[in-house]
């Protein structure tokens, strides 16, 4: 029998003591939290009314499903979903997760000053991340700076799955599109205009190579108004497309407008980029391949000349393929109730005692004590109505709350007792079948690779403990509160600072 004070409001939900609204967005709303068990800053975002629309319901799923499956210090990680009272009926979900302190868009905005240490300790996280969501044949299709965090110590993560799609090896190759797909300053040529493309990693690439030159130069390299004008942009840069090249676009107006462009001759990098150090160009130029055949895997970017006295290719996992099963609803048309269903099996993996039940057909259906979720519909709806009377945002307030919460660094011992935990369910599993038995390996297995690279000595070639001045962090990217004799500090005093690069 399952202890009932698990579930009511003393169990589940007093674990994390809420302290106020740090973010709000179209679907959603994520407080800062205690974990009192831990005394860890968290974030808890609310999703609000989440099978109003399939569509987003089934982003949801996605989302929660990729970060449960893909484990790597360069990606953010869920520490937990509150269980609902009523699985056929629920319509919120609440997603715990553990702070950063930043997004790379903020970095880059705040900070007219980084050095080519910072630039080069970025680029090798992302494409270290990249690499182990590639090998496991994920695509992130929505790489941006608002979708990458960033930490006190310069950690970035990878975040916002939501667009990501697995690519299997008798699935279609092509593939057709009916939602949003990178934002356009972000988007490889090939995507231009198209809503139906045979897409391979190249994609992300392509928005990691924009991503690095933005770092270089303070502001996005291709900030187009439009298609025409965003390949107009791009070659400005780098020239005129062959033809091979240009039949590999997807949108037949697109290539029709390449093929009747004037010549143009590429502009060299290092006249563009003239204060940029010429092993970052000779990379950058890589990733920003106009034929996404030209460009490096992520495997083959980390082993570049730029990244020399960095790299470990220990520290560089891979991932075995994701099994079809897992996103077997990618194939069918779902209604609200399936995605509800899959979400509520997604939410039970955080939840060992209950999943058991679950898959022994014996799951209670309906709690009639309180559950965690009663405790936080009250809490949160107390949070909003005081944050709506402020004339003024706190400059805590993160708007822009569409992905999910801000995640910080686990420490090595934080993942250590999650190996130990996995090592328990290993067994478990063994017993119960070979499918499960292989998830929960592949699961050890990430984990091990977790610590190995937690506990690693990969820093920039200076050596440095710290490249951002964790006491001034800027506060208004759902990250820990400060004091409030903080709050009415002037504007420069809370700016993203990253400090000098010297030995400490």
């Amino acid at each position: 029998m399952l202890d009932k004070e698990f579930f009511t409001e003393y169990g589940e939900a007093s674990q994390y003591e809420i302290q106020e609204v740090v973010g709000k967005g179209s679907y959603g709303v994520v407080a800062s939290a205690i974990d009192t068990h831990t005394g860890e800053r968290v974030a808890i975002k609310k999703m609000n009314n989440i099978f109003e629309h399939v569509s987003d319901a089934t982003r949801i799923l996605r989302e929660i499903k990729l970060l449960r499956l893909l484990k790597h210090p360069d990606i953010v990680q869920i520490k937990h979903i509150m269980l609902p009272a009523s699985p056929r009926e629920f319509k919120d979900i609440y997603v715990v997760f553990e702070l950063m302190e930043s997004d790379l868009h903020q970095v880059i905005k705040l900070n007219d000053d980084l050095m080519p240490e910072h630039h080069q300790f970025f680029l090798y996280q992302l494409l270290r991340g990249l690499k182990y969501i590639h090998t496991g044949n994920v695509f992130h299709r929505d790489l941006k700076p608002k979708n990458i965090l960033a930490n006190a110590d310069c950690k970035v993560k990878l975040c916002d799955f939501g667009l990501a799609r697995v690519s299997f090896s008798n699935a279609p190759s092509a593939i057709f599109w009916t939602d949003y797909v990178a934002t356009r300053w972000y988007r490889a040529p090939e995507l231009c205009g198209s809503f139906s493309s045979k897409y391979t990693p190249a994609i992300d690439i392509w928005s990691i190579g924009c991503i690095f030159a933005e770092l270089l130069i303070g502001k996005p390299l291709f900030p187009g108004k439009n298609v025409v004008h965003q390949l107009e942009l791009i070659t400005d840069l780098l020239g005129t497309p062959s033809a091979k090249s240009i039949a590999r676009v997807g949108n037949e107006k697109a290539r029709k407008y390449l093929s009747s462009m004037r010549k143009k001759r590429p502009i060299p990098f290092s006249k563009k980029f003239p204060e940029v150090d010429k092993s970052a160009l000779r990379i950058l130029e890589r990733l920003l391949a106009f034929d996404p055949k030209d460009r490096p895997s992520a495997e083959e970017a980390l082993a570049d000349p730029y990244f020399d006295g960095l790299a470990d290719k220990e520290q560089e996992p891979s991932r075995q393929p994701i099994s079809k099963l897992e996103f077997e609803f990618e194939r069918r048309k779902l209604t609200s109730d399936d995605v509800r269903e899959l979400i509520y099996r997604e939410i039970l993996e955080y939840h060992p005692e209950m999943l058991k039940e679950y898959l022994r057909g014996t799951d209670q259906t309906h709690f009639v004590y309180p559950s965690g979720v009663d405790r936080f519909k009250e809490q949160f709806a107390h949070l909003e109505e005081g944050d709506g009377r402020n004339d003024k945002p706190s400059p805590h307030h993160r708007k822009h709350a569409n992905s999910l919460p801000r995640e910080r660094v686990c420490t090595a011992d934080e993942t250590d007792n999650a190996v130990k935990r996995n090592a328990s369910s290993l067994s478990r599993a063994a017993v119960q079948s070979p499918q499960k038995l292989q998830a929960a390996e592949e699961l050890q297995s990430a984990n091990r690779n977790a610590v190995a690279m937690q506990n690693s000595s990969t820093k920039p070639k200076c050596g440095t403990r710290t490249l951002l001045k964790s006491d001034s962090i800027c506060a208004s990217m759902c990250v820990g509160l400060i004091g409030n004799d903080r709050q009415s500090s002037k504007a420069n005093d809370v700016k993203l600072l990253f400090s000098p690069i010297v030995e400490r």
